[in-house]
């Protein structure tokens, strides 16, 4: 049964992280003037609307098997680009919401962490234990109450910094592309074609060759968030 409670509470972590990823988009989209998320019935932290099959389960199980970071994602928010006041920015602010309410949950959790009131030491053992045990099986056995909920702390705070992290690499279909679509000269529009269109090949090579960068950027930033 605690098996099953520490596979089943991360997942729980990752799916309402991507939720709130996405209904930050549409947000801000609703806030740049576009309601398509809003009509949609999008506009709801509802986990229901949003879980996609194959990046909110599916994907997240496979992984916890094999890697100690963990990524998803949900069904994305529709929105209308034409409809945004900002039609040159615009794009570029609602692409970056999704990743900075990741980082600014992780922010919030990384305080708390920050104040639980536990030895440094064992606070070091339990992140490490995730960074490098994994984000599902912990290799950590808690002895208090306290050090339960410092792990749920952490665990919360990775997931987010993973996931914003993943969403800001600059390829197609990940936000990152709207932000670097919306800031490079017209010249390079055979840039943003070719990404357009061989973006999601490029995903896979990157990932299954850099993944490791996105690790080590994360693992940085976990230590930066948490004060360790």
């Amino acid at each position: 049964m605690e098996d099953a409670t520490g596979f089943l509470f991360p997942i729980a972590i990752l799916v309402m992280s991507v939720v709130i990823h996405e209904v930050s988009h549409g947000v801000a989209a609703y806030l740049l003037g576009d309601k398509t998320a809003k009509y949609a019935g999008r506009l709801t932290l509802n986990p229901i609307p949003h879980i996609d099959i194959l990046g909110s389960i599916i994907v997240p199980f496979v992984l916890a098997i094999s890697s100690p970071f963990v990524i998803g994602w949900a069904k994305p928010v529709p929105y209308n680009p034409y409809n945004l006041r900002d039609q040159k920015r615009g794009p570029a602010i609602v692409g970056a919401a999704g990743p900075l309410s990741n980082f600014f949950i992780a922010g919030i959790f990384g305080f708390l962490s920050i104040l639980t009131p536990i030895e440094i030491g064992i606070k070091t053992v339990i992140a490490r234990a995730i960074l490098f045990g994994g984000f599902f099986n912990t290799p950590y056995t808690v002895s208090a109450p306290v050090e339960a909920f410092y792990l749920i702390l952490l665990k919360i705070v990775l997931i987010n910094i993973v996931l914003g992290v993943f969403n800001l690499l600059p390829i197609p279909p990940l936000d990152g592309s709207k932000v670097l679509f919306a800031f490079i000269p017209y010249q390079w529009y055979r840039l943003q074609s070719f990404l357009e269109q061989y973006g999601f090949l490029i995903l896979i090579v990157f990932i299954l060759l850099f993944s490791g960068v996105i690790g080590m950027i994360s693992a940085a930033l976990f230590e930066i968030f948490t004060g360790l």
